[in-house]
């Protein structure tokens, strides 16, 4: 499977969607990119004087990034093929974070596959800025089901 077509697959759309690129994706992980460009709508409110990325949209565009895109590529029935209709459900987040992003700023998000079992999916996720400095880090879960064939 390609990965436009793994973006293709994502449950979300605009504003809600926090993947740009997917770089790299395998049965172990990802590797992805988002720019939270300076017309976002949280930024209005989320510091009037002095604009940053919320945590929890950084920990979405972590899921997003390297929870959900590798859950449709570790549920599609052949490398070559997407899967027709897939539903995400969050069940739990462990984030740290280390350094504000601000508007305009491009992250990379990197994900690990701890494991994925009885469709759930539990990763280790890391967010890195343009210099490569440590933005945020955690373990995310999700459970998944893909509706292929129903």
């Amino acid at each position: 499977m390609k990965t436009q077509e793994i973006i293709e697959q994502l449950p979300y759309g605009q504003p809600f969607l926090f993947v740009d690129e997917l770089k790299s994706v395998d049965e172990m992980g990802t590797i992805g990119s988002f720019t939270f460009h300076e017309g976002l709508d949280f930024f209005k409110g989320h510091f009037k004087d002095k604009a940053v990325v919320p945590g929890v949209i950084l920990t979405e565009c972590c899921a997003q990034i390297g929870l959900v895109c590798l859950g449709i590529y570790l549920l599609s029935p052949s490398p070559n093929n997407a899967t027709d209709d897939i539903s995400v459900a969050l069940s739990s987040t462990e984030m740290e974070f280390y350094r504000p992003v601000f508007p305009g700023e491009k992250v990379e998000v990197r994900s690990l596959k701890s494991y994925f079992r009885f469709n759930k999916l539990k990763c280790t996720v890391k967010m890195y800025n343009d210099n490569q400095e440590l933005v945020c880090k955690g373990v995310l879960a999700g459970m998944l089901k893909s509706y292929e064939g129903e």
